[in-house]
């Protein structure tokens, strides 16, 4: 059956409502109605792999007890709004969308742990005051992202996985980054990073590497786990060398 519905503006009748979801369903088309506004019991909401559209709507906002946010695997678009960051999110993701626009700076503030805002056409550079951020992880890839993001580095905090990948116009030095002690995933390829890789990575207990497509020069770290994976986590560089690419001159 191709029949399409819209969520029901009746939600509005159940305000002590603590949970809400809509999960894969194809035919569920439309905006989140305003009634979705009015359930300010909500700790989570799940409204993804759906066929929703329309903005992401800011009476989101007045969900203040709202812990999880999940819109995505939809169809929305316009741009992330501000108000989400009051929120005391753990977990956001609003990935696979149409979104557009910058970040918001506000989103820094939010006490979200996992951030995931990938495949969409977020624009602009990453917020200088996510250097203050306490996310374990953050997906920003394939988006038209630019600019710097060492500050999102840094060894004291919690991040453990970073995917900056496909951005194709992220440019910082990674020379003096220091890879936070929990990080086990970091991939940053199709990008224009330089520098040299820090010593320190071919300590790390990697899951996920890659810095492939970048502009990074010098030795790869030896370490185990660094070596485990094959040239194509390191190659088409400026001049990185050393296994597993064919060895420095």
């Amino acid at each position: 059956t191709n029949t399409s519905f819209a969520i029901p503006s009746v939600v509005a009748h159940l305000p002590f409502l603590t949970s809400l979801t809509f999960h894969e369903n194809p035919g569920l088309t439309g905006p989140i109605p305003p009634a979705i506004g009015t359930m300010t019991d909500l700790t989570f909401l799940r409204l993804d792999w759906n066929s929703l559209s329309g903005p992401v709507p800011d009476f989101l906002a007045r969900l203040t007890r709202l812990d999880y946010l999940n819109l995505a695997f939809n169809q929305f678009s316009g741009a992330i709004p501000a108000p989400l960051a009051a929120l005391p999110l753990g977990y956001l993701a609003i990935d696979h969308n149409r979104l557009t626009g910058p970040i918001p700076e506000s989103l820094a503030r939010s006490p979200a742990a996992y951030l995931y805002l990938s495949n969409n056409n977020l624009t602009g550079s990453i917020p200088p005051s996510f250097a203050s951020n306490t996310f374990e992880r953050i997906d920003l890839s394939r988006n038209q992202l630019s600019g710097d993001a060492a500050h999102l580095f840094g060894r004291s905090k919690p991040l453990q996985l970073l995917d900056l990948s496909r951005n194709h116009a992220i440019e910082f030095n990674i020379t003096q980054v220091e890879i936070p002690e929990e990080m086990t995933a970091l991939d940053l390829n199709h990008n224009r990073i330089y520098g040299r890789l820090p010593p320190e990575m071919g300590k790390v207990e990697w899951q996920l590497l890659n810095v492939s497509y970048n502009q990074i020069c010098g030795p790869i770290p030896s370490g185990e786990r660094i070596q485990s994976f094959d040239r194509y986590a390191f190659f088409h560089n400026k001049c990185l060398c050393g296994p597993p690419l064919p060895a420095c001159k």
